[in-house]
């Protein structure tokens, strides 16, 4: 059975899915026809349902739960791996802009139905001044001033540092000090479309592709470098063991109640519409 399979070219998700695209292990049968996009690129795809499987944002996944459902394995969550909010200047002095002329300030953003971008409208209300911008292009429009701040993810993480910008506030860490929970960032769903024996299938077969990548890190470095955006070993690897963790192998009790908090407090905020579907495998 062929099945369309999206995800980023980001090292974490290179990392996970190597073993399962490759036939590294066995796939039960499954065969993957496999697309590379970035994460809103990936969402958009989730909205017009074009995808088996695919890589997206929790944030966006809150808008496509009556045709996706969410699989226990491949997700990214963790403690201090939360998106970053960065400026050229001095940030101790535009935080408290933010907080009070938020609007009068141009924030470059990964995309609209990220997470990261969720977690913006969380920590800094009102700023709602935003251009949407591939994540790779953001700290180019920071250096550049085409906007005040940008709202890094993925490997910039690393980066940005290195060409001068400071940083504000990173917003995983103010996640985790307003709910004491893991940020959840992106997940993996199959189309509820599916059978209910391939979805399950799918997790399983998951699964053992992110086991299969632990048990073998370097296995898939050739893939993984293939993709990665001029990046040397040595951050690629950073990158992994800041996004694959533990939540990556199985979600648990604890990656879901993350979840499911992200869920409620969006909600409650207004940020997203009532869920009525089981967001979870069961």
């Amino acid at each position: 059975m062929k099945l369309t399979l999206g995800f980023s070219p980001c090292p974490n998700d290179t990392f996970i899915f190597d073993a399962l695209i490759h036939h590294k292990i066995d796939t039960e049968g499954l065969d993957f026809e496999v697309f590379y996009d970035d994460v809103e690129t990936l969402n958009q795809k989730a909205f017009r349902r074009e995808l088996d499987i695919t890589k997206l944002s929790y944030h966006a996944f809150a808008y496509v739960v009556d045709n996706y459902v969410l699989l226990d394995a491949g997700s990214a969550l963790g403690f201090g791996v939360g998106p970053m909010l960065i400026c050229k200047g001095d940030p101790e002095a535009l935080y408290p802009k933010l907080k009070t002329q938020g609007s009068e300030f141009k924030i470059g953003i990964p995309g609209k139905y990220t997470t990261a971008n969720f977690l913006l409208g969380l920590a800094f209300p009102q700023a709602t001044s935003k251009v949407e911008l591939v994540f790779s292009d953001i700290e180019n429009a920071v250096l550049e001033g085409r906007v005040d701040a940008g709202l890094i993810i993925h490997e910039n993480r690393f980066t940005y540092q290195d060409k001068g910008l400071n940083k504000i506030i990173d917003l995983g860490d103010y996640w985790e000090k307003e709910t004491g929970c893991a940020i959840p960032l992106g997940g993996i769903v199959a189309n509820r479309n599916l059978p209910e024996d391939v979805q399950h299938k799918i997790n399983r077969v998951l699964r053992k592709s992110v086991e299969f990548a632990f048990a073998n890190p370097k296995s898939g470095l050739d893939f993984i470098r293939q993709h990665a955006q001029e990046m040397s070993e040595e951050v690629m690897y950073k990158h992994i063991e800041l996004y694959v963790n533990k939540y990556s192998v199985d979600l648990g009790g604890e990656g879901r109640k993350a979840i499911q908090l992200l869920f409620d407090t969006a909600l409650e905020k207004g940020i997203i519409p009532a869920i009525e579907k089981n967001i979870f495998l069961t």
